[in-house]
């Protein structure tokens, strides 16, 4: 009788929790996860076109190393051809040998420093500071020529626009590199050449949209950065963009996305 009592009372639990139970369960699986957006981000940078000025401590090594490559290097082709000149010709003032005349026409190995000199005398090289540095033309290619520049362009999100590199939201079909080669192409130009590096993302950053925007049941945003190296052309007359290197970098991107940026792109050195 005990058996039986407990066998229905636990059955007659099961049959009276069973509907809560499926209620709870319906209300779990009715809840809609929030929305993101995914979208693809390229950093394209314009890698340095010049040797950056060397430090104190680079400028003291490479003097050092000058000057052991000099004491354990042996002589080069012209400067044995100039002594054996120099020894010819005390030789003709002596009358030890004879003038041959094929040596007469050929061209001395001391004319032919005094040209690489007076050709050196006359070279100019190129001015380090450009006339893009002296007028701070952000949207020129021809400044800071031993820095690494990224580009920016200047992006509208809710009511704010911000300077952020390239971005946009992902079609349904492609993949994130497949996006990054589209958005590229699509704000700045089709004329505009960059190498992405890889397929997979280097970099990532989630932000949150204004309120005004999530009402619409989307959350916010998941951003994919994408590495490029710039190639040739130029960026459309119809695109607000600016080229930044590192520190100009800091001063217009949005903090939070400065720091994620910052920890896939290489740092550069501070003289």
């Amino acid at each position: 009788m005990l058996k039986q009592s407990l066998k229905l009372c636990t059955t007659t639990s099961i049959n009276v929790l069973s509907p809560f139970l499926r209620h709870q369960m319906c209300s779990i699986s009715s809840v809609t996860k929030p929305k993101w957006d995914l979208l693809s981000a390229v950093c394209v940078e314009r890698h340095p076109l010049i040797t950056s000025v060397k430090t104190d401590l680079e400028e003291a090594y490479q003097n050092m190393l000058n000057q052991i490559e000099f004491e354990n290097s042996m002589k080069s082709d012209h400067e044995l051809r100039l002594e054996m000149e120099r020894k010819q010709r005390e030789k003709l003032k002596k009358g030890l040998v004879e003038i041959d005349a094929e040596q007469i026409t050929e061209q001395k190995a001391e004319e032919l420093e005094e040209l690489a000199n007076e050709e050196m005398a006359t070279f100019k090289f190129a001015p380090r500071i450009t006339e893009a540095d002296r007028n701070n033309i952000t949207t020129s290619l021809e400044r800071k020529l031993d820095k690494c520049l990224l580009l920016l362009v200047q992006q509208k999100i809710g009511n704010d626009s911000f300077w952020l590199p390239p971005q946009g939201i992902r079609n349904d079909g492609e993949t994130m590199r497949q996006t990054a080669e589209r958005i590229l192409h699509n704000i700045c130009d089709d004329k505009f050449q960059a190498k992405i590096y890889g397929n997979a993302p280097i970099g990532f950053y989630k932000w949150q949209y204004p309120k005004s925007i999530r009402d619409h049941g989307t959350e916010g945003a998941k951003v994919f950065f994408y590495l490029a190296k710039y190639i040739n052309g130029t960026v459309a007359d119809t695109v607000k963009y600016q080229w930044l290197d590192r520190p100009e970098l800091e001063k217009n991107i949005p903090i939070p996305i400065y720091k994620s940026m910052s920890q896939f792109l290489i740092p550069e050195q501070i003289n």
